[in-house]
């Protein structure tokens, strides 16, 4: 079954020019995208509001990716995660995803990549289905 609302999309990469560019073309695309440029501010919007899929860069200052990713499934086990990873830090992404991420993107990310990206990891049924 089909989802009929927008799918809501939580980015965080320190890189504010790359996340708030992301931000409004997936919104412009009908997603409900919102943009962080923090891991610590992400994880604070992340315990106020469902996003359906997290799409975060694996290093930045402070809260990293892996931490932060760590600290939402904490919360919400079948939040589908998406990482980017810059060039050389492949291992990071690899890393990401034997810790539960649903798939890794190397930067310069393709908008149209990521968008096909978001839609399998929100397709794709959660790991644990506690009440069947």
């Amino acid at each position: 079954m089909k989802k009929t609302e927008p799918l809501r999309v939580l980015l965080v990469d320190d890189e504010e020019d790359l996340v708030f560019t992301m931000e409004e073309r997936l919104k412009i695309r009908g997603f409900d995208a919102e943009g962080f440029v923090s891991g610590e501010s992400a994880l604070e919007r992340f315990k106020e509001k469902e996003f359906d899929v997290v799409v975060i860069d694996v290093k930045m200052p402070g809260l990293g990716g892996l931490e932060a990713m760590r600290k939402m499934k904490a919360i919400r086990p079948d939040v589908a995660v998406i990482f980017f990873t810059g060039h050389g830090s492949q291992e990071n992404g690899e890393e990401g995803m034997r810790e539960g991420a649903f798939d890794y993107l190397m930067k310069p990310v393709n908008l149209e990549d990521l968008i096909v990206k978001i839609k399998q990891a929100a397709e794709k049924p959660p790991e644990r289905n506690q009440d069947g």
